[in-house]
């Protein structure tokens, strides 16, 4: 007995819906992954005289390439290219990486503005600037092989740690000066204050529509870049622990801290932007505004307490 030509169509099409039914949806519950522990440690915790914030960063960047696994670049023939939360909070948590690298080569990794710029310290936050969309292949641009967003982190991540083991053995700079932390602190409230007016320009955008696809995109970005404010501050906070005191700090910044902590905590089932004052149907963006415009706050006072 033969099989004809229809037959196998039939089995073929038969075989290919039960892959593609459950390659991607088994695939993606495989991948996603939102780590969003607030009681994440270091994996390679600083040596003394290191710093913690600096270690702290480093280890973010392996775990979300190395442990978790980079999905925001993922090709479409790859279950992560169909998430959506996971890799907008992978991508929030770099975005704010790469701009505590900035306050790093600007103000905590040198003397004074003057001096020269520490070249590990430069290097990753150059290399944290790169997009978190790129694989193999950029068609957009070239029809050449070209730097995957992971091996570019990566090597950030090396020079981070590059820079805590030479900071640790007295060979660079880590100024724990009061001057240069209000610098940091002020940045990190201008950024804030950009995701809050995002926020703001999502809910009054979104609102007006019955079906808001972006409105999860923005909050779970924001969310991850509350998450890694989060434990870079937790851990500056050990890093000028001698300030902190002396200033008297402490109440203050962790006051900070259990705002962004709210912000980072936040996980409804379905993230829905619906009219503020609506009766049934919440706007999550609303909540986590809240605790970023409080947070932002928070940050401001502690600044004032250092201008003092």
């Amino acid at each position: 007995m033969t099989v004809s030509s229809r037959q196998w169509l039939t089995w073929g099409a038969a075989a290919l819906v039960v892959i593609f039914g459950l390659y991607y949806p088994v695939g993606m519950l495989l991948t996603h992954k939102i780590d969003d522990r607030l009681d994440y440690e270091a994996s390679v915790a600083a040596e003394a005289g290191g710093s913690r914030a600096v270690a702290m960063s480093a280890a973010l960047i392996e775990r979300e390439v190395q442990q978790n696994g980079w999905v925001a670049n993922d090709p479409f023939f790859m279950p992560g290219s169909m998430l959506d939360n996971m890799p907008n909070f992978q991508l929030g948590i770099i975005h704010a990486l790469g701009r505590f690298g900035f306050e790093l080569v600007d103000q905590l990794g040198r003397t004074r503005g003057s001096s020269q710029t520490d070249s590990d310290l430069q290097e990753a936050a150059g290399l944290l600037q790169y997009s978190g969309t790129k694989w193999f292949f950029d068609f957009s641009t070239s029809f050449l092989p070209t730097a995957k967003s992971e091996e570019q982190y990566m090597k950030a991540q090396r020079a981070l740690l590059k820079y805590n083991t030479r900071l640790a053995q007295g060979q660079a700079i880590f100024e724990r000066r009061s001057d240069n932390l209000l610098s940091a602190m002020d940045r990190i409230a201008i950024d804030l204050g950009s995701s809050s007016a995002a926020l703001d320009r999502r809910i009054i955008e979104g609102s007006l529509l019955w079906y808001d696809g972006q409105s999860d995109d923005l909050f779970y970005s924001i969310k991850g870049q509350a998450y890694a404010y989060y434990l870079i501050l937790r851990e500056l906070k050990q890093d000028y622990a001698n300030i902190v005191r002396d200033k008297e700090l402490s109440g203050t910044w962790d006051q900070m801290l259990e705002s962004l902590a709210a912000a980072a905590a936040l996980k409804p089932l379905v993230v829905v932007n619906g009219k503020t004052d609506g009766l049934l149907l919440p706007n999550h963006l609303s909540s986590m505004g809240f605790h970023i415009l409080r947070a932002r706050a928070q940050i401001r006072e502690v600044s004032n307490i250092l201008l003092k």
